[in-house]
């Protein structure tokens, strides 16, 4: 049900049945390794391009996450997924692949909430008992696209971010559809209890090498959207982390909330593209892609609560919203943020 202005206050509490993380050997070389499902050897995966590769990593995390779930794929009823290629061809050949009907969605890197929040809808609204969510991203087929190929090798600003490799997937569904191979002993509950949307926010920034400035605004304008429909407040939560701001786009989000007023928490408010990495130095200002925020999310965040180290979190994701054509025109960068809240039971 509506939340206030732009929020969905999921009631039935749809259950965040399975999830599954793939990443590439950078990622796997990170601080959060243990907490991929499957780390790869090289970025090619096996496959003669980029792109391919980036679709057999989106397959291999839909087809884990619902084995996960103890599910064939002919019980998922709809799947939502979306990436930062033109055509969202990673997604759309990864659906072709599964057979299962298909919503491609766009949202840049904040394509991972996106994804949750619509199934979460579908699931709540009861159009719906089982649908599954996923993106993927490439380090090498986003240079390709939006900058230069890595052959090139040429030379980024400290403002640069990594595009995490990685593809990840979760399974949403209705209490009372869930397959009981599917709970594992001793471990909570996720529920997915909430939803903010974002609106577009453009500060005209229109430096593709500063993704973190640009989307920065956005991820604030969420979070404050959020805190005012619910009537809550970083005391609310044991976690808020934004999608991929990195380091630069995350001291600027801090400074913002605190001009709104907002006191910020510095142990509950985290980034995922700093996560990721850590204190790598190769990578810049952090990471960033559609997979950033969903690896992390469906790894690490998700193996906190279920080991009730946290109990209510917000993930907040940031996309910015550019094309090599838009960038060409001299346009300015449009941003978004969605965020979901996930809770442990």
């Amino acid at each position: 049900m509506l939340q206030g202005h732009q929020s969905w206050n999921f009631v039935s509490r749809p259950i965040l049945t399975s999830s599954a993380t793939i990443v590439g050997p950078f990622e796997g070389k990170g601080p959060l390794a243990l907490d991929f499902d499957r780390i790869h050897g090289d970025t090619w995966i096996g496959q003669e391009s980029w792109e391919k590769a980036e679709k057999r990593l989106l397959e291999e995390a839909t087809e884990l996450a619902i084995e996960k779930a103890g599910l064939e794929k002919e019980q998922v009823q709809f799947f939502l997924g979306g990436d930062l290629l033109a055509q969202l061809v990673s997604s759309n050949f990864a659906a072709r692949t599964l057979g299962i009907p298909f919503l491609g969605i766009f949202g840049a890197c904040s394509t991972s909430m996106e994804g949750l929040a619509l199934a979460a809808q579908m699931v709540d609204a009861n159009n719906a008992h089982t649908v599954m969510c996923g993106t993927s991203s490439h380090n090498s087929s986003a240079e390709k696209q939006f900058r230069y190929p890595t052959e090139y090798g040429g030379q980024k600003p400290p403002t640069a971010q990594w595009t995490v490799t990685g593809g990840a997937a979760a399974i949403v569904q209705a209490e009372d559809h869930i397959k009981t191979e599917s709970k594992v002993e001793g471990t909570r509950s996720i529920r997915v209890t909430g939803a903010t949307i974002g609106r577009i926010i453009d500060m005209g920034i229109s430096d593709p090498f500063n993704m973190g400035g640009a989307m920065a605004p956005a991820a604030v304008d969420t979070i404050t959207a959020h805190f005012r429909d619910f009537q809550r407040s970083f005391e609310d939560y044991d976690l808020i982390a934004t999608g991929d701001l990195g380091h630069v786009g995350h001291q600027i989000a801090r400074d913002l909330l605190k001009k709104h007023g907002i006191k910020v928490s510095d142990e509950k408010f985290k980034d995922c593209g700093k996560m990721i990495f850590g204190d790598n130095p190769t990578v810049l200002a952090g990471g960033s892609g559609c997979a950033c925020s969903a690896t992390v999310t469906y790894g690490h965040i998700l193996n906190k609560m279920k080991a009730g180290e946290l109990k209510k979190v917000f993930i907040a994701a940031t996309g910015a919203l550019l094309s090599p054509l838009s960038y060409q025109q001299k346009e300015s960068i449009p941003c978004i943020c969605h965020g979901v809240v996930l809770e442990a039971e």
